[in-house]
């Protein structure tokens, strides 16, 4: 069965349009997935301690109770076949929500190492990653865009590589404008799904 991590790190929690369209895709596309919502946008998670920091220089203390969240998150997130990331755009790149969900689970030794040539290798499988992006904006591409290359970055630096974006733009301008953009995203989501299975089958078939 189809293991799917849905996270939401929007202030309007599973109230947000584009949690509500995961959502609805989720039922589409992988109907018989076992789904875990968590919303972050909602209730934070807190940032990272000073008993974290001293852990991730203290033999033996990463196995410690000052990384036991973010080791929490990192075993929910291998728990997972596919990965959906709900988040608005704060200032031209992530909201502090999903920064703080970001700290807990990007830890050296642990989701991530370095090799000999000081470069970052992650430790996690790579598995299908959809990431929908809520602007109020309809200036895409005419816009500083932050939020994009760092979670391309931040997410293969942790092993996962296979990245679909949808953005859904100009979500204060009124109905018909929100309606089009919902349209737009599911149509090209729709098709990801489909050729993240390899062109032939729904990844919920996988079960």
């Amino acid at each position: 069965m189809t293991r799917a991590l849905l996270l939401s790190f929007s202030p309007h929690g599973k109230a947000a349009q584009t949690f509500r369209l995961a959502r609805a895709l989720l039922h589409e596309q992988a109907p018989h997935a076992e789904v875990t919502e968590r919303d972050y946008g909602g209730r934070a998670l807190p940032p990272l301690s000073r008993e974290y920091a001293n852990a991730l220089t203290t033999p033996g203390g990463l196995s410690g109770p000052a990384t036991a969240l973010s080791e929490q998150l990192i075993v929910e997130l291998e728990a997972c076949d596919l990965l959906m990331i709900c988040t608005p755009v704060h200032n031209f790149a992530v909201p502090a929500a999903l920064k703080g969900w970001i700290d807990h689970v990007v830890r050296i030794h642990r989701s991530f190492t370095v090799n000999p040539q000081f470069e970052k290798v992650g430790l996690l499988k790579d598995r299908p990653t959809f990431v929908l992006v809520s602007s109020a904006s309809s200036r895409k591409n005419r816009e500083p865009d932050f939020l994009t290359p760092y979670l391309q970055t931040i997410l293969g630096t942790v092993g996962i590589h296979s990245v679909e974006f949808a953005y859904l733009g100009a979500m204060v301008r009124g109905e018909a404008a929100v309606q089009r953009s919902l349209e737009q995203a599911h149509e090209q989501l729709s098709g990801a799904f489909y050729r993240q299975a390899g062109g032939q089958v729904p990844i919920s078939s996988g079960a």
